[in-house]
């Protein structure tokens, strides 16, 4: 999301006996573009009577065969929610994927300005280049165990041809 700032400045005079300079106000406005391209005044929380709670929504994720409920603030990221859901399925956040409406979404993205809403349903799929690095490391793993038995085998060998000299 694109974000920019404007200043505006605002004359005010005081009107009295003594004539004095005008006075410099000024204020800062912040602006940001919305997903489908409305350049908008940046929302300040808390700063309209009705901001100051954030809302909590139910997700349901999906991810293989499970189905994971969770209660969020609307105001969250994409990696805040990746973050959530690595500690409860043991995947580290760089190796999801998370796909809303059939796309993946930025880490960086919000998800009211995605269009999450209450119980809406996100789909968790594990990086490819993450499933590829774990098979190699069983090849591996199971290399080791393999030459380890090798090892183990060719001592009983050489044992029992002792025994049997003997």
């Amino acid at each position: 999301m694109m974000k920019w700032s404007t200043t505006t400045t605002t004359t005010t005079s005081k009107r009295s006996k003594k004539e004095e300079p005008p006075q410099q106000v000024q204020g800062a406005i912040d602006w940001e573009v919305r997903p489908g391209g409305l350049l908008v005044q940046k929302r300040i929380v808390g700063s309209d009577p009705g901001c100051g709670t954030t809302q909590i929504i139910g997700i349901k994720v999906s991810h293989e065969s499970y189905h994971h409920h969770l209660s969020v603030p609307s105001v969250s990221t994409f990696g805040d929610l990746k973050k959530i859901l690595a500690r409860m399925i043991n995947l580290e956040a760089k190796d999801q994927r998370l796909l809303f409406r059939g796309k993946e979404k930025g880490d960086d993205e919000r998800l009211d300005m995605a269009g999450v809403k209450d119980m809406s349903k996100v789909i968790l799929l594990e990086d490819p280049a993450s499933k590829e690095r774990k098979l190699i490391g069983k090849k591996n793993a199971n290399v080791q165990a393999f030459d380890a038995v090798m090892k183990v085998r060719t001592e009983v060998d050489k044992l029992s041809h002792k025994i049997l000299g003997s």
